[in-house]
């Protein structure tokens, strides 16, 4: 299949190889969301990383993004692999939490190396449960690294609604407050829920932020599942980008042992209707749909993350039960959904555009003269 070939299937959006080299960590945060740890063993090869680029290249895919664990520990590995995707012309990120930027030195060293290979992107994640293994500081000499580079660094704050480490923390740092407007301007930090592996704790969010029934059309759709695949350290591969995965077997389609497990994940998760339901409507309006069919099942309030409520999906009887039993009310709902997103908006969007770029171009020639047309000197 060329290179240039979107993915076949219902899906038709750009995909997202993930890796994740090891499980491996140097914080052991609660409700680790890949359940890392500093004493993790799995180990994906570097063979195993390298094919899986390749099949995501003949697929169509549209970039590789490397995570764990911490994947700066298999260090030679993934520079090699990063180098190996950047060939292939894949755009690069990393998502890390800073640990190797102790100095300025070490952090323009990772930078500058990181760079060479190919990177194109990085991520850094911190919060109050980071910050208990890797200090803050970190993260803001990684970010300065960056910024020396002129390359945009991304940061995830873990979102509580009692925290010390927060976004504004984060931006009124001294070091980054002392940033003319345009480095600051390379640095974007983003605020996450931070969200218990136990779809039946609870985290205290701030008002708002937890579904229910009077918000939940501010909750997006899930893009992930369908969109990611994610080469997990112990050799599966997942249909989402990882979060709580390790708890929720449905959610590995493959596994790397098996020949062109790639494109097998891709059929599989596509085959999967829960997993399209997921997609296109999103795992909270699953939990909603459930408890008007059993009032029973409480789901307000209590989930402002999509995994977490995507847990509670594939992990409480009562909603498993009631989606065995009653999909098929929602298949044309979805099936809807799923060609608005995939034909008709794209479609309309494009045409939108043409008549657009039309209207300027004629609007152009109009204001020239005949002398912008074609076949007039």
């Amino acid at each position: 299949m060329s290179a240039d070939m979107p993915v076949p299937g219902l899906f038709r959006g750009p995909k997202t190889l993930s890796i994740m080299p090891t499980y491996a960590c140097p914080a052991a945060c609660e409700h680790c969301a890949s359940m890392s740890h500093p004493k993790a063993r799995e180990n994906l090869t570097l063979q195993t990383m390298l094919s899986a680029i390749d099949q995501a290249r003949a697929l169509g895919f549209y970039n590789v993004v490397f995570t764990g664990g911490e994947a700066t520990l298999r260090w030679r590995d993934l520079l090699l692999a990063i180098r190996h995707a950047s060939g292939l012309g894949f755009p690069v990120r990393l998502v890390s939490n800073a640990h190797w930027a102790v100095s300025a030195k070490s952090a323009d060293r990772r930078l500058d190396a990181l760079l060479a290979a190919g990177l194109t992107e990085i991520n850094y994640s911190t919060g109050d449960e980071h910050a208990r293994f890797v200090p803050v500081e970190r993260v803001v000499e990684a970010c300065l690294a960056a910024v020396r580079r002129r390359l945009k660094a991304w940061v995830m704050v873990e979102l509580r609604a009692t925290r010390a480490v927060t976004a504004a923390s984060v931006t009124g740092h001294p070091r980054i407050v002392a940033l003319g407007p345009e480095d600051r301007g390379l640095i974007e930090i983003v605020e996450s829920p931070w969200m218990p592996l136990d779809p039946g704790l609870v985290e205290d969010y701030p008002a708002g932020v937890a579904a229910d029934n009077h918000n939940l059309k501010s909750f997006r759709v899930c893009s992930n599942v369908l969109q990611t695949y994610t080469i997990q350290a112990d050799g599966r591969v997942g249909a989402c980008c990882g979060i709580g995965m390790r708890q929720i077997p449905e959610l590995s389609v493959a596994a790397v042992d098996q020949p062109d497990f790639l494109s097998r994940a891709v059929e599989a998760a596509e085959s999967d209707f829960l997993k399209l339901w997921l997609h296109y409507l999103g795992p909270e309006r699953v939990l909603a749909w459930a408890a008007a069919h059993d009032p029973s099942i409480r789901w307000e309030g209590m989930y402002a993350h999509h995994c977490q409520a995507c847990a509670r999906i594939y992990r409480d009887e009562a909603v498993r039960r009631l989606v065995r039993e009653h999909y098929e009310e929602m298949i044309a709902e979805v099936l809807q959904a799923a060609w608005l997103d995939e034909h008709h908006v794209p479609v309309e969007s494009r045409r939108i555009a043409e008549s657009r770029c039309a209207g300027e171009r004629q609007a152009r020639a109009g204001r020239l003269g005949v002398a912008a047309l074609p076949g007039h000197d």
